[in-house]
């Protein structure tokens, strides 16, 4: 069952980080559904986080999708390399996102291999958020799109998972962000072999 609005309307963005451990994303193009069970997210909290994109409510181009009701997608070009995809979370004009790191995959499998240029199901396939978009199929175009719709959506398959199961750190590559670099706001679900690397 997909994710309703109301889940992503929350305000505390850290506990729908956490909430989305164990949640499945899956995108649907051309046809084919691929995606994996979601095992680390990361929390952006703005307008205070330093390490958000809209940390002081910046609002540009790229960002303004931040400033929407939350249940959409955001995703950016990072390094012009890898799209990363994000969820944006509370209401309208409060830039809440989670940025999706990593998922164990369950859908599509094949799909996702041949988006990856791999011969067999590895670790890597899509541990980390580059890797996982490209795995996804995700690119510009799913930016602004609503988790609800039938391209880009989250499910609930009934899988719980208990806080002894979630292990939080630090956040990846934001040692610009002073203090807030150091909130333990990256999520992971222990023990699985899907996450990226740890610090």
């Amino acid at each position: 069952m997909k994710l309703s609005k109301d889940f992503y309307l929350r305000e505390d963005v850290v506990q729908i980080s956490k909430d989305l451990l164990g949640k499945f994303l899956l995108t649907n193009i051309d046809g084919v559904i691929s995606g994996g069970m979601i095992v680390e997210t990361e929390a952006y909290c703005a307008p205070d986080d330093r390490a958000s994109h809209a940390f002081n409510n910046k609002k540009t181009d790229r960002t303004k999708t931040m400033f929407m009701e939350g249940g959409i997608s955001y995703v950016y070009l990072c390094y012009g390399i890898h799209h990363l995809f994000n969820v944006v979370t509370n209401i309208e004009e409060i830039p809440h996102a989670i940025l999706i790191r990593a998922i164990e995959p369950t859908d599509g499998i094949e799909t996702l291999l041949r988006r990856r240029n791999m011969d067999k199901l590895e670790k890597r396939i899509a541990a980390g958020p580059g890797a996982m978009s490209k795995a996804l199929g995700i690119g510009k175009l799913h930016n602004a799109l609503s988790l609800e719709s039938d391209q880009v959506w989250i499910e609930d398959r009934g899988l719980l998972i208990n806080r002894n199961q979630i292990m939080a750190s630090t956040r990846v590559g934001v040692d610009y962000a002073g203090e807030d670099a150091k909130l333990p706001w990256r999520f992971r679900i222990k023990n699985n072999p899907f996450v990226s690397k740890a610090k």
